[in-house]
Parts: C-alpha cells; sequence; structure tokens
C-alpha cells in the first residue's frame, strides 16, 4: 500500500438516525465520530475536499421503493465528493492524485476502485467536478439532448433555471441554437442573473403570479422543450404552451418531495393529443454512456467562459445538514457545495 506519513484515526460522518416526514428535521440526522479504515484490496483512502448536497438524497431518506437504494439508518450517508487520495490499493491512482467518489457525508472516505473517477485538479477547479463538470452537468446534457431530442430551433422552457441543472439546460440550449430560451425561479435577482448572466431570452420569478399566465407572456409563440425541475404548476403550465411535438423532459419535482398527500396532477393532459407531445421522466445514472461525449463538448464552453456557472459554498462539516435543507428552500444559486 502506498500512503502519505500520519493518517488521521477518526472521521466525522452525518447519521440518518429516523426517516423524515414531510420536511427533514435536525433531530433526524447526527454528526458522529467514527474510526477510519484503512484501505483493503482495490481500494483508496480520499480527505474529502468537497461534498455535494441534491434535492435527490430527500428521496433515499424514505423507505418507500424508489430506483435506489434508501440510506441505511444509523449509517453514514452517502453522495457525491472530491478529494485527494492519502492512501492507495489501486493501480493507477497514487496519494496526492485527486478523485470523484460517493462517499459523500464525511470527512474521510474508504473506496473501491470501481466507485472513483480520477481528476485533473490543474484542468478545472476541484468542486467543478461536482456540478457542472459533474453529475449535475451531465443531467442537464443527457435530459435536455438525449431524452428531450433538443433540436436547433426549438424554444426551450427551464423550471428550477437559476439550480446547478437548469442554469446549464438553458445554456445548452442556447449554445446550441434554441430560438428562444425562458426561465423560472423563486427570486427577482435570480431571474436577473438568468438573463443578464445566462443569456436567457426571458425569465419570471414564480411567485409574483400564476405561472401560466406568466410563461404566456414569456412564451407567445409556445414551446418545444420543457425541461422540468419543479412539477406541479409549472408543468400543468408547461403543457398549456406546448407546441405541435413538443417534448417534456421530466428530471425532478422539487415541488412535492416533501408533500406528506399526493399532490394533483396536471389537469389539461388532454392537450397532449392535441399536440402529439409526450413527457418523459429520465435519470442520469441511465446516460453514463455520454459521458466522454458531454466533457468533450462542454469541457471547452467551461473554460473559455461561453458557459457559466454559479456555486453556493457552504463551509465546515458540521453545516453539511444546513446546506441540504437550504438547497430543498432553494437557498442556492447554481450547486449547492459543502468546502471542507
Amino acid at each position: 500500500m502506498s500512503a502519505s506519513p500520519a493518517l488521521p484515526a477518526v472521521s466525522r460522518e452525518w447519521h440518518l438516525l429516523s426517516r423524515p416526514v414531510g420536511w427533514p428535521k435536525p433531530e433526524d440526522f447526527a454528526l458522529v465520530e467514527a474510526e477510519i479504515r484503512q484501505p483493503g484490496p482495490d481500494e483508496v483512502l480520499v480527505r474529502n475536499a468537497y461534498l455535494s448536497v441534491d434535492p435527490y438524497m430527500r428521496g433515499r431518506m424514505s423507505d418507500a421503493k424508489s430506483y435506489v437504494a434508501p440510506f441505511e439508518l444509523g449509517k453514514a450517508m452517502q453522495g457525491g465528493a472530491v478529494g485527494e487520495v492519502l492512501a492507495s490499493n489501486v493501480d493507477g491512482i497514487a496519494p496526492g492524485d485527486h478523485v470523484l467518489h460517493f462517499g459523500g457525508w464525511r470527512e474521510y472516505a474508504t473506496v473501491g476502485a470501481a466507485q472513483t473517477v480520477k481528476v485533473d485538479a490543474d484542468a478545472a477547479p476541484l468542486s467543478t467536478y461536482l456540478g457542472v463538470l459533474g453529475m449535475t452537468g451531465l443531467t442537464a446534457y443527457a435530459g435536455l439532448l438525449r431524452t428531450a431530442s433538443f433540436k436547433e430551433g426549438d424554444a426551450v422552457f427551464v423550471s428550477g433555471a437559476a439550480g446547478a441543472v437548469g442554469s446549464q439546460v438553458g445554456q445548452i440550449a442556447r449554445l446550441k441554437g434554441a430560438s428562444r430560451v425562458i426561465g423560472s425561479a423563486g427570486s427577482d435577482e435570480k431571474v436577473k442573473l438568468l438573463v443578464e448572466e445566462y443569456g436567457f431570452d426571458a425569465a419570471f420569478n414564480y411567485k409574483n403570479g400564476p405561472v401560466a399566465q406568466q410563461l404566456k407572456e414569456a412564451a407567445p409563440d409556445g414551446i418545444d422543450v420543457y425541461f422540468d425541475n419543479v412539477g406541479g404548476d409549472h408543468l400543468e403550465a408547461a403543457i398549456g404552451r406546448l407546441n405541435r411535438d413538443g417534448r417534456i423532459a421530466v428530471c425532478g419535482m422539487i415541488s412535492v418531495y416533501n408533500n406528506t398527500e399526493a399532490a394533483p396532477g396536471p389537469r389539461n393532459l388532454a392537450r397532449l393529443i392535441q399536440t402529439r407531445g409526450r413527457i418523459e421522466g429520465f435519470l442520469v445514472g441511465d446516460h453514463y454512456d455520454l459521458q466522454p461525449q458531454f466533457v468533450q463538448e462542454v469541457g471547452p464552453w467551461v473554460a473559455s467562459g461561453e458557459l457559466k456557472y454559479r456555486e453556493t459554498v457552504v463551509e465546515g462539516i458540521e453545516n453539511n445538514l444546513e446546506a441540504f435543507l437550504g438547497v430543498l428552500r432553494g437557498d442556492n444559486t447554481g450547486k449547492m457545495i459543502v468546502k471542507l
């Protein structure tokens, strides 16, 4: 085993103590100290530098049947993380290298080779591998181009457009020749960001009035693609503005994640018959074959500044839970990152 000297003995990590009902509460979680396990065969020990918190993690706190196993009670939670390798039993990965992995919500992680991806800290800031060049970026890319079958000249509407995924969807659509890009967000400040920095053609604050009316004003000629991060009234409004052969890619429905009762569905689904429209859900995990193409195309846009990104950075493992709750509240602009 190759290792750095003086490895630490304990790591702080977040455990799920009970499954939240409705909004997660601090008492559902605990920050505990755990002994650091030295890497076994084909494993590495990583000192995490940045952790990711994402809306999908709310689903893993429930034990309802889903596309991914729930977090186990009394054990460390998981999430995207990037950090420096301290010890390695993996060929091709040495101490001092940086890797992306899913042993988040903790300061140190011992992970298998199959769960690690080596990243270049000189090519881009480490935090970008959790966002604009990571899972959220690939989510935007795959959802827009493959699931929604985006083509040049499409008018595109994105909800949650100031978030990590939504802001990238709108910019990729613009860079690939959309006729119009419209976004919704939850504050006037975010609306200004969408238009002035990200190059959206129009944007609105969904808190300022009915979404259907605001979307009609922003998209007088209708929309060809809707990228859904919110669900609820946004989805119904998008169906109402859908053009012939319009496509809706359902990435997330953050408006219903903490509901304790089933949310009502869109009341205007019959419009899909008139428009020959389609709605399709997707998971980024089904599209990792696009990763090389994604990095090859988007990487230069990020490097040149053509594709802009924001990060909301919260410092300290002790604030990991508050950062996650902040994502559910919409406190973040761009990707929410925890810096250790």
